[in-house]
Protein backbone atom coordinates (compact mmCIF):
# COMPACT_ATOMS: atom_id res chain seq x y z
CA UNK A 1 0.00 0.00 0.00
CA UNK A 2 3.09 2.45 1.10
CA UNK A 3 4.49 2.20 -2.50
CA UNK A 4 0.89 2.78 -4.55
CA UNK A 5 0.51 5.62 -2.09
CA UNK A 6 4.20 7.06 -2.86
CA UNK A 7 3.50 6.55 -6.81
CA UNK A 8 0.47 8.52 -6.60
CA UNK A 9 1.87 11.15 -5.07
CA UNK A 10 4.64 11.39 -7.14
CA UNK A 11 2.16 11.00 -10.15
CA UNK A 12 -0.85 13.55 -8.83
CA UNK A 13 2.05 16.30 -8.19
CA UNK A 14 4.13 15.62 -11.27
CA UNK A 15 0.25 16.69 -13.07
CA UNK A 16 0.83 20.39 -11.51
CA UNK A 17 4.48 20.58 -12.12
CA UNK A 18 3.49 20.85 -16.01
CA UNK A 19 0.68 22.94 -17.24
CA UNK A 20 -1.22 19.95 -18.15
CA UNK A 21 -3.57 20.47 -14.92
CA UNK A 22 -3.90 23.94 -15.30
CA UNK A 23 -5.02 23.90 -19.04
CA UNK A 24 -7.31 21.01 -18.84
CA UNK A 25 -9.16 22.49 -15.28
CA UNK A 26 -9.23 25.60 -17.04
CA UNK A 27 -10.82 24.09 -20.13
CA UNK A 28 -13.27 21.99 -18.43
CA UNK A 29 -14.65 24.57 -16.20
CA UNK A 30 -14.95 27.15 -19.36
CA UNK A 31 -16.59 24.84 -21.73
CA UNK A 32 -18.88 23.43 -18.52
CA UNK A 33 -19.29 27.28 -17.49
CA UNK A 34 -20.42 27.90 -21.39
CA UNK A 35 -22.79 25.22 -21.41
CA UNK A 36 -24.37 26.20 -17.62
CA UNK A 37 -24.92 29.98 -18.93
CA UNK A 38 -26.52 28.81 -22.13
CA UNK A 39 -29.14 26.38 -20.40
CA UNK A 40 -29.82 28.68 -18.27
CA UNK A 41 -30.63 31.91 -20.72
CA UNK A 42 -33.33 29.24 -22.77
CA UNK A 43 -34.87 27.84 -19.46
CA UNK A 44 -35.14 31.48 -18.32
CA UNK A 45 -36.58 32.53 -22.33
CA UNK A 46 -38.82 29.47 -22.12
CA UNK A 47 -40.23 30.71 -18.47
CA UNK A 48 -40.59 34.24 -19.71
CA UNK A 49 -42.39 32.93 -22.68
CA UNK A 50 -44.53 30.80 -20.92
CA UNK A 51 -45.59 33.36 -18.28
CA UNK A 52 -46.73 35.98 -21.43
CA UNK A 53 -48.65 33.07 -23.01
CA UNK A 54 -50.26 32.62 -19.44
CA UNK A 55 -50.95 36.04 -18.52
CA UNK A 56 -52.30 36.62 -22.14
CA UNK A 57 -54.74 33.76 -21.88
CA UNK A 58 -55.26 34.35 -18.47
CA UNK A 59 -54.15 30.91 -17.41
CA UNK A 60 -51.81 29.91 -14.58
CA UNK A 61 -48.33 28.84 -16.28
CA UNK A 62 -47.96 25.36 -16.35
CA UNK A 63 -45.54 23.74 -13.69
CA UNK A 64 -41.76 23.55 -15.31
CA UNK A 65 -39.00 21.05 -13.98
CA UNK A 66 -35.70 22.56 -13.97
CA UNK A 67 -34.23 18.93 -13.42
CA UNK A 68 -35.56 18.20 -16.56
CA UNK A 69 -34.94 21.18 -18.47
CA UNK A 70 -31.56 22.45 -16.64
CA UNK A 71 -30.08 19.97 -14.89
CA UNK A 72 -30.22 16.72 -16.72
CA UNK A 73 -28.61 18.71 -20.33
CA UNK A 74 -26.33 20.18 -18.49
CA UNK A 75 -24.95 16.22 -17.11
CA UNK A 76 -25.12 14.88 -20.86
CA UNK A 77 -23.12 17.99 -21.45
CA UNK A 78 -20.61 17.21 -18.72
CA UNK A 79 -20.35 13.86 -20.52
CA UNK A 80 -19.73 14.91 -23.52
CA UNK A 81 -16.78 17.19 -22.69
CA UNK A 82 -14.99 14.44 -21.10
CA UNK A 83 -14.16 12.75 -24.36
CA UNK A 84 -12.12 15.81 -25.22
CA UNK A 85 -10.62 15.97 -21.52
CA UNK A 86 -9.97 12.66 -20.37
CA UNK A 87 -7.21 11.57 -22.90
CA UNK A 88 -5.44 14.52 -21.39
CA UNK A 89 -5.09 13.53 -18.31
CA UNK A 90 -4.20 10.00 -19.20
CA UNK A 91 -2.33 10.16 -22.54
CA UNK A 92 1.04 10.90 -20.16
CA UNK A 93 1.05 8.02 -17.52
CA UNK A 94 2.95 5.87 -19.49
CA UNK A 95 3.86 7.70 -22.81
CA UNK A 96 5.94 10.13 -20.66
CA UNK A 97 7.53 7.79 -18.91
CA UNK A 98 8.58 5.76 -22.39
CA UNK A 99 9.75 8.74 -23.80
CA UNK A 100 12.05 10.62 -21.15
CA UNK A 101 13.06 6.39 -20.61
CA UNK A 102 12.69 6.64 -17.15
CA UNK A 103 10.38 3.34 -18.03
CA UNK A 104 13.49 1.14 -17.42
CA UNK A 105 13.66 2.92 -13.84
CA UNK A 106 9.97 2.32 -13.18
CA UNK A 107 9.93 -1.08 -14.13
CA UNK A 108 13.46 -2.76 -12.24
CA UNK A 109 12.00 -0.36 -9.39
CA UNK A 110 10.61 -2.66 -6.21
CA UNK A 111 7.13 -1.46 -7.34
CA UNK A 112 4.91 -4.46 -8.71
CA UNK A 113 3.20 -4.17 -11.68
CA UNK A 114 -0.13 -4.06 -10.27
CA UNK A 115 1.08 -0.94 -8.00
CA UNK A 116 2.41 0.69 -10.82
CA UNK A 117 -0.84 0.90 -12.73
CA UNK A 118 -2.98 1.50 -9.46
CA UNK A 119 -1.28 4.39 -8.07
CA UNK A 120 -1.00 5.93 -12.09
CA UNK A 121 -4.64 5.27 -12.20
CA UNK A 122 -5.19 6.69 -8.95
CA UNK A 123 -3.43 10.45 -9.69
CA UNK A 124 -5.54 10.49 -12.59
CA UNK A 125 -8.93 9.70 -10.86
CA UNK A 126 -8.17 12.10 -8.29
CA UNK A 127 -7.41 14.60 -10.84
CA UNK A 128 -10.97 13.93 -12.74
CA UNK A 129 -12.28 14.45 -9.13
CA UNK A 130 -10.95 17.75 -8.96
CA UNK A 131 -11.97 18.61 -12.44
CA UNK A 132 -15.44 17.81 -10.99
CA UNK A 133 -15.77 19.60 -7.26
CA UNK A 134 -15.93 23.33 -9.17
CA UNK A 135 -18.93 22.32 -11.20
CA UNK A 136 -21.45 21.90 -7.97
CA UNK A 137 -21.14 25.81 -7.86
CA UNK A 138 -23.33 25.72 -10.62
CA UNK A 139 -26.05 23.25 -8.51
CA UNK A 140 -25.39 25.64 -5.43
CA UNK A 141 -26.46 28.65 -7.86
CA UNK A 142 -29.62 26.69 -9.23
CA UNK A 143 -31.00 25.86 -5.60
CA UNK A 144 -30.87 29.67 -4.34
CA UNK A 145 -33.01 30.90 -7.42
CA UNK A 146 -34.52 27.34 -8.26
CA UNK A 147 -36.29 24.56 -6.15
CA UNK A 148 -33.96 21.64 -8.31
CA UNK A 149 -34.66 18.25 -6.84
CA UNK A 150 -31.04 17.00 -5.15
CA UNK A 151 -31.22 13.60 -5.59
CA UNK A 152 -31.15 13.20 -9.16
CA UNK A 153 -28.33 15.40 -9.03
CA UNK A 154 -26.44 13.34 -6.74
CA UNK A 155 -26.69 9.99 -8.81
CA UNK A 156 -26.04 12.03 -11.90
CA UNK A 157 -22.79 12.76 -9.82
CA UNK A 158 -22.34 8.95 -8.94
CA UNK A 159 -22.42 8.01 -12.75
CA UNK A 160 -19.93 10.87 -14.16
CA UNK A 161 -17.67 9.64 -11.57
CA UNK A 162 -18.03 5.87 -13.02
CA UNK A 163 -18.53 6.44 -16.61
CA UNK A 164 -15.07 8.55 -16.39
CA UNK A 165 -13.30 5.92 -13.95
CA UNK A 166 -14.10 3.60 -17.21
CA UNK A 167 -13.40 5.75 -20.25
CA UNK A 168 -9.91 6.08 -17.69
CA UNK A 169 -9.31 2.57 -17.67
CA UNK A 170 -9.21 2.72 -21.20
CA UNK A 171 -6.79 5.88 -21.58
CA UNK A 172 -4.52 4.02 -19.45
CA UNK A 173 -4.34 1.37 -21.70
CA UNK A 174 -3.50 3.06 -24.94
CA UNK A 175 -0.93 4.82 -22.78
CA UNK A 176 1.05 2.01 -22.06
CA UNK A 177 1.03 1.37 -25.91
CA UNK A 178 2.82 4.16 -27.20
CA UNK A 179 5.59 6.46 -26.19
CA UNK A 180 3.91 9.77 -27.42
CA UNK A 181 1.15 11.10 -25.85
CA UNK A 182 -0.42 13.02 -28.65
CA UNK A 183 -0.94 9.75 -30.56
CA UNK A 184 -1.96 8.33 -26.92
CA UNK A 185 -4.40 11.42 -26.97
CA UNK A 186 -5.57 11.05 -30.38
CA UNK A 187 -6.51 7.43 -30.24
CA UNK A 188 -7.99 7.50 -26.96
CA UNK A 189 -10.48 10.14 -27.88
CA UNK A 190 -10.95 7.85 -31.13
CA UNK A 191 -11.76 4.79 -29.40
CA UNK A 192 -13.94 6.64 -26.58
CA UNK A 193 -16.02 8.49 -29.49
CA UNK A 194 -16.83 4.75 -31.14
CA UNK A 195 -17.55 3.71 -27.53
CA UNK A 196 -20.08 6.95 -27.24
CA UNK A 197 -21.99 6.27 -30.86
CA UNK A 198 -21.56 2.44 -30.90
CA UNK A 199 -25.26 2.71 -30.11
CA UNK A 200 -26.88 4.57 -32.94
CA UNK A 201 -25.90 1.32 -34.85
CA UNK A 202 -29.12 -0.45 -33.09
CA UNK A 203 -31.44 1.03 -35.43
CA UNK A 204 -30.04 -1.03 -38.32
CA UNK A 205 -29.24 -4.26 -36.07
CA UNK A 206 -31.85 -6.83 -35.53
CA UNK A 207 -33.53 -6.88 -32.34
CA UNK A 208 -31.09 -9.01 -30.44
CA UNK A 209 -28.11 -7.80 -32.33
CA UNK A 210 -29.35 -4.27 -31.13
CA UNK A 211 -30.10 -5.34 -27.74
CA UNK A 212 -26.11 -6.40 -27.11
CA UNK A 213 -25.33 -3.03 -28.93
CA UNK A 214 -27.63 -1.06 -26.64
CA UNK A 215 -25.12 -2.99 -23.62
CA UNK A 216 -22.07 -2.04 -25.39
CA UNK A 217 -22.69 1.66 -25.40
CA UNK A 218 -21.39 3.37 -22.68
CA UNK A 219 -23.55 6.68 -22.70
CA UNK A 220 -26.97 4.41 -22.43
CA UNK A 221 -25.77 3.30 -18.87
CA UNK A 222 -25.16 6.68 -18.04
CA UNK A 223 -28.72 8.05 -18.71
CA UNK A 224 -30.43 6.15 -15.91
CA UNK A 225 -28.01 8.24 -13.70
CA UNK A 226 -29.29 11.63 -14.96
CA UNK A 227 -33.01 10.84 -14.00
CA UNK A 228 -32.31 10.11 -10.31
CA UNK A 229 -32.03 6.17 -10.89
CA UNK A 230 -29.21 4.45 -9.64
CA UNK A 231 -29.31 0.82 -11.17
CA UNK A 232 -26.53 -2.04 -9.73
CA UNK A 233 -26.71 -3.68 -13.57
CA UNK A 234 -25.08 -0.12 -15.02
CA UNK A 235 -22.33 0.44 -11.97
CA UNK A 236 -21.56 -3.28 -12.90
CA UNK A 237 -21.12 -2.72 -16.42
CA UNK A 238 -18.54 0.02 -15.56
CA UNK A 239 -16.69 -1.51 -12.67
CA UNK A 240 -16.00 -4.37 -15.59
CA UNK A 241 -15.22 -1.91 -17.92
CA UNK A 242 -12.61 -0.77 -16.13
CA UNK A 243 -11.45 -3.81 -15.06
CA UNK A 244 -10.70 -4.98 -18.08
CA UNK A 245 -9.22 -1.87 -19.39
CA UNK A 246 -6.86 -2.03 -16.26
CA UNK A 247 -6.28 -5.51 -16.90
CA UNK A 248 -5.32 -5.15 -20.44
CA UNK A 249 -3.16 -2.31 -18.92
CA UNK A 250 -1.43 -5.22 -17.09
CA UNK A 251 -0.63 -7.37 -19.69
CA UNK A 252 1.05 -4.02 -21.71
CA UNK A 253 2.85 -3.71 -18.92
CA UNK A 254 4.00 -6.91 -17.91
CA UNK A 255 5.23 -7.01 -21.64
CA UNK A 256 7.28 -3.74 -21.24
CA UNK A 257 8.76 -5.07 -17.92
CA UNK A 258 9.83 -8.43 -19.42
CA UNK A 259 11.87 -6.30 -22.50
CA UNK A 260 13.62 -4.03 -20.09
Amino acid sequence: MKNIIALFLREFKSYFLSPIAYVVLTMFLVITGYFFYANISVFLDYMMNMMMQAQYYRQMPPPVNVNEFVIMPLFHNFSIILLFMLPMITMRLFAEEKKTMTIELLMTSPLTTVQTILGKYLAALALFVIMLLPTIFYFVIIGIYGNPELYPIITAYVGLFFLGASLMAVGLLISSLTENQIIAAAVTFGIYLLMWTIGWMSSFAGPKFAEVINYLSIINHYNDFTRGIIDTKHILFYISFAFFGLYLTFRSVESIRWRV
